[in-house]
């Protein structure tokens, strides 16, 4: 019995690193899956401002020609370099459309995000 005893309390003492050992071995995944939310959430926050940003760009541009991509400028957050483009639409001359592009940086080394770009028409306040 006591040889039993002895054998439990050696192999209990030769399992001391192994949990940190395997955290370390899953860290690496952890992090990874971390970056690619968070990359995720910035790719959805500059679908929104893009958005947000066609849709003043075109309002601006129906109510006073010329103000369009400043307004459009101005909704977007700087730091995703919006690129407002007003364009009159439509065949009669009816509505303006705007198209902004944003450019959204990666957190995830040798993974590149393409540019978002969303579009937004509002009819000419005549």
């Amino acid at each position: 019995m006591r040889g039993l005893l002895e054998r439990a309390r050696r192999r209990s003492r030769d399992d001391r690193g192994v949990s940190m050992l395997e955290f370390a071995g899953f860290l690496p995944i952890l992090l990874v899956v971390g970056m690619a939310a968070i990359q995720l959430g910035l790719v959805g926050y500059g679908i929104n401002q893009a958005g947000t940003a066609a849709r003043a760009a075109a309002r601006a541009e129906s109510l006073e020609p010329g103000t369009g991509a400043a307004a459009g400028r101005a909704a977007a957050s700087g730091w995703l370099d919006p690129d407002p483009a007003v364009a009159p639409g439509g065949g009669g001359g009816d509505t303006t459309t705007a198209t902004v592009t944003v450019t959204v940086p990666s957190v995830i080394p040798l993974f590149e995000v393409p540019a978002i770009q969303r579009s937004a028409t509002m009819p000419n306040d005549d």
